[in-house]
């Protein structure tokens, strides 16, 4: 392997390493980056991807106090918007990735999907419920993710689609229970 190569190569397998250390439970090469409130991952476009991202909302959602109904919900509006990009967006190209990131703040879960396809325009998402759309096998995904989530962003992108999912939460206490509002 050319030196160049393998300085480049060693040197982001440093940053990455950092990147993994500095958080508890770290157990994923793939991070990209990290703040105090958000993680950002790189993943491929395969199944094992999206599933890593369920898990890894589900675990925000259950440690920002989120009862098991919501986390639920949460996992399954990840899954289908990882779905929706690893398969419509990137068609598991594997030289295109999904950017999955999850940010905490105060009062919501942030959680951002993207892909690196052709991207989506909102307005050419057919109506799920529209009777010539009711028995069709695809196209129910964004209308669920809608329903499990607070607020739904669509954003086109040169190239791709992010979608950005959000869940209201409640404040944790000092003892690590939601506090009433």
């Amino acid at each position: 392997m050319p030196a160049h190569v393998q300085t480049s190569r060693s040197h982001r397998l440093s940053q990455l390493r950092f990147a993994r250390d500095a958080r508890p439970n770290a157990d994923c090469d793939n991070t990209l980056s990290m703040t105090a409130k958000r993680v950002v991952y790189k993943l491929d476009s395969t199944l094992d991807s999206v599933n890593e991202a369920e898990q890894k909302a589900s675990q925000l959602a259950t440690e920002s106090g989120l009862d098991e109904d919501e986390v639920q919900r949460v996992e399954m509006a990840v899954r289908e918007a990882a779905v929706n990009a690893v398969y419509h967006g990137n068609a598991y190209d594997p030289n295109k990735k999904m950017t999955f990131g999850l940010e905490r703040t105060p009062d919501s879960l942030i959680i951002t999907v993207a892909d690196e396809g052709k991207g989506l325009e909102e307005t050419q998402i057919p109506d799920p419920l529209a009777p010539e759309n009711l028995l069709k096998p695809h196209g129910r995904g964004i209308f669920l993710i809608r329903s499990f989530m607070d607020e739904v962003r669509i954003r086109k992108l040169e190239p791709g689609t992010e979608v950005t999912l959000i869940k209201h939460v409640r404040s944790l206490g000092a003892d690590g229970k939601e506090e009433s509002k």
